[in-house]
């Protein structure tokens, strides 16, 4: 059965179609910045997911690029002096991206073009990057005489290492999707005609998963970045034992037993 959800405001898109919710960013003639507006929208769409029986989620583009960061028109010069940036990220782009990690839902990240600023840092807070190799990504700030926002800081020196890190961001290059393979930084590059499908697949493959499972899994890696291992270990062992407890282990043992697909249900 097929559920569809669409979002009422055309810059960003949601549509929800058997579990796997596909979130666009929809302004393509300017290669999809973001204002305020867009990324309350954004904040929202992710936390609903919890919810709304959402097991995968796409996130994506319209037109030749993923994002292009923060919409710089949308405040005008004389205001950007009055506006409290430490506010607006506080209540919108800090808890956006808290969110996309807290979310016991993989978020998979179709980049077929420029990912830049904090469009490229939503990509980076995603937990898996499907990228063409028409794809980059550039922590664009320093140009503009900023440093990075949107979790940035955190994650690509995880990534890459400190040196490169700071490299990429002070410099403001651009990392193409084949250096951003050979980095980790991205899972999979492919020509922009097989983008479709691939992600399609790694979509497709995470709605029929444990949700249970997948929802540890996501927390634990999310946790350890931050934890030592003892830690580590005793968190492992507490949310296992509710893998085990669920009706999903139950179906999971039996389907392997009589050589079939399991069918998991998140119970």
């Amino acid at each position: 059965m097929s559920v569809e959800a669409v979002a009422d405001n055309p810059k960003l898109l949601v549509t929800l179609v058997d579990g796997i919710k596909r979130i666009t960013f929809n302004r393509p003639e300017r290669r999809n910045p973001v204002d305020h507006e867009t990324m309350t929208l954004f904040r929202d769409a992710v936390m609903l997911s919890a919810t709304d029986g959402t097991r995968a989620i796409v996130l994506t583009g319209a037109g030749d690029a993923f994002c292009s960061g923060a919409d710089l028109t949308a405040v005008s010069a004389s205001g950007i002096s009055n506006r409290d940036v430490t506010e607006s990220l506080r209540e919108v782009a800090n808890p956006t991206i808290l969110a996309m990690r807290a979310l016991p839902v993989p978020i998979i990240a179709r980049v077929h073009g420029p990912a830049a600023g904090i469009g490229c840092n939503y990509a980076l807070a995603s937990d898996v990057i499907i990228a063409s190799d028409k794809a980059v990504f550039v922590q664009a700030f320093v140009k503009i005489g900023l440093m990075p926002d949107g979790g940035g800081t955190f994650f690509l020196p995880r990534l890459v290492g400190y040196h490169k890190a700071f490299e990429l961001m002070a410099m403001g290059d651009v990392l193409t999707a084949e250096d951003a393979y050979a980095m980790g930084v991205v899972n999979r590059v492919v020509p922009v005609a097989e983008l479709d499908g691939v992600v399609n697949e790694f979509a497709e493959r995470m709605t029929q998963a444990a949700p249970i499972a997948l929802g540890k899994i996501k927390a634990a890696l999310s946790r350890s970045e931050t934890s030592d291992l003892a830690g580590a270990l005793d968190y492992e062992a507490i949310n296992q034992g509710d893998c085990f407890r669920s009706a999903d282990f139950a179906e999971g043992v039996t389907a392997f037993l009589q050589k079939r697909k399991p069918a998991f249900t998140g119970k």
